[in-house]
């Protein structure tokens, strides 16, 4: 059996530990690994080609499920077959936001995917520079510096400015962005543009929530999205210059290199933090806006290819339940090679689970748990919108975006000009 996914921790822990599921079954699981852009164009060509090279698919909810969702299996039917087995928990152990953003699309009864991971973006800042400076700062700025959901918007970037100008000893920059003109920088925006009440469409948290094929008219330019894009370019003014080179990978390394006081990056770089400067870094929710906060989720879940012949359906399915079993969740945390964080609320019930949301841990990404928790709420999930045509929306977010942050256009040019190309790509899709 073949499973194509991303390359991301979760699949490299499982990578290195896939030894038990082929001695539980006797099934051999082949795993290829891409980046996302490179995944999604062999699934596209898998799908259309009749056959399932790939059985298991890693089915992004924006650029898989959303845009290829007839060529999936609905797993409700595997999970009623008396001859497979269930899944432990049932479906309702999986974290429910994460289930619909993950697994469903359109049709609020089918289940198309597993949640498998669950990056989400949340405050990462330098614990020990806030300690050493939290008088200063406080004094200073007159507020509370301490990073948490009840900072605003502003006062992060007052926050940023003052590291700027007084603490050269200890850092370049007080934030850091992955504001390269990519996905990453769609992300980056993204949750400042909804916690000041700027939506992509109508109905927004349902069209991230469950998808639709129809969103309408792309509403940013609203007055709401024109203020959060402004601010973002002002946001952007004052960060390290680089996060315009920058991805997730980039301003992660930065952020690691001791080169940024603070950024908003992917809470499952937590491991990679630890590893490098143990004991120094922080996590919290992302700052509030005027309309709240908002921390964007990017989970995916895993998918059976609808080419997969009757026989190898089973066997797909006995991986799917494997995968995303609680207690390969629990060895993925504690993996070396890798490893996300679990989608699946036993998991955090579990005592050794607990206990590793305190240092010294030996689950380090569980660090930021009561941050990612928060983060997952209803009214704060950041949930982009699922519907088919969204990849090449995504394209002219950025790129619109990115010529913002270079002063070649305005916050309201650049906002009425994607809303301009979302609008076109929308008619093309839903016409065809």
């Amino acid at each position: 059996m073949n499973f194509i996914s991303e390359n991301t921790a979760p699949t490299a822990a499982i990578a290195a530990n896939i030894r038990p599921f082929t001695d539980l079954t006797g099934i051999n699981v082949n795993i290829v690994t891409l980046e996302l852009t490179a995944l999604v164009q062999r699934v596209a060509l898998d799908l259309a080609s009749g056959r399932a090279q790939y059985q298991v698919v890693y089915a992004d909810p924006y650029q898989v499920l959303a845009p290829y969702q007839p060529g999936l299996v609905d797993l409700r039917a595997l999970q009623a077959d008396p001859n497979l087995p269930d899944l432990p928990g049932g479906v309702g152990d999986f974290i429910p936001t994460q289930l619909e953003a993950a697994g469903r699309f359109v049709d609020p009864a089918a289940i198309y995917t597993l949640p498998y991971d669950a990056p989400t973006m949340i405050w990462q800042y330098r614990r020990d520079l806030f300690d050493k400076y939290h008088g200063r700062m406080a004094n200073d700025l007159g507020f509370d510096p301490t990073p948490g959901g009840d900072r605003t918007w502003e006062e992060y970037f007052q926050i940023a400015q003052w590291f700027n100008k007084n603490a050269k000893s200890d850092v370049a920059y007080g934030t850091g962005h992955q504001a390269r003109q990519h996905d990453s920088l769609m992300n980056d925006f993204s949750n400042v543009l909804w916690s000041y009440g700027g939506e992509y469409f109508d109905n927004g948290k349902e069209v991230g929530r469950l998808g639709t094929r129809d969103p309408g008219p792309c509403r940013l330019d609203s007055d709401a999205a024109i203020a959060g894009a402004g601010f973002y370019n002002r946001l952007l003014g004052i960060a390290d210059p680089a996060s315009k080179t920058w991805d997730w990978d980039g301003v992660g390394a930065a952020f690691r290199g001791g080169r940024l006081a603070m950024c908003p990056n992917w809470h499952e770089y937590a491991a990679s933090n630890e590893q490098v400067m143990p004991g120094k870094a922080g996590y919290a929710p992302l700052p509030k806006g005027p309309a709240g906060t908002a921390n964007m989720y990017g989970g995916t879940g895993l998918a059976i290819s609808g080419n997969t012949l009757p026989h190898e359906r089973g066997a797909a399915w006995l991986f799917l339940v494997w995968a995303t079993a609680p207690e390969t969740q629990l060895a993925n945390l504690r993996s070396k090679a890798g490893g996300g964080t679990p989608t699946r609320t036993s998991v955090y019930a579990l005592p050794q689970v607990r206990a590793a949301e305190k240092r010294p841990s030996s689950m380090p990404n569980m660090l930021t748990a009561d941050a990612v928790r928060q983060a997952w709420q209803a009214d704060r999930i950041g949930l982009r919108p699922k519907i088919p045509m969204w990849n090449e929306c995504n394209t002219s977010v950025f790129t619109q975006l990115s010529r913002m942050l270079t002063g070649a256009t305005s916050p309201e040019a650049a906002m009425r000009s994607i809303k301009s190309r979302v609008d076109r790509t929308v008619a093309r899709g839903w016409e065809a």
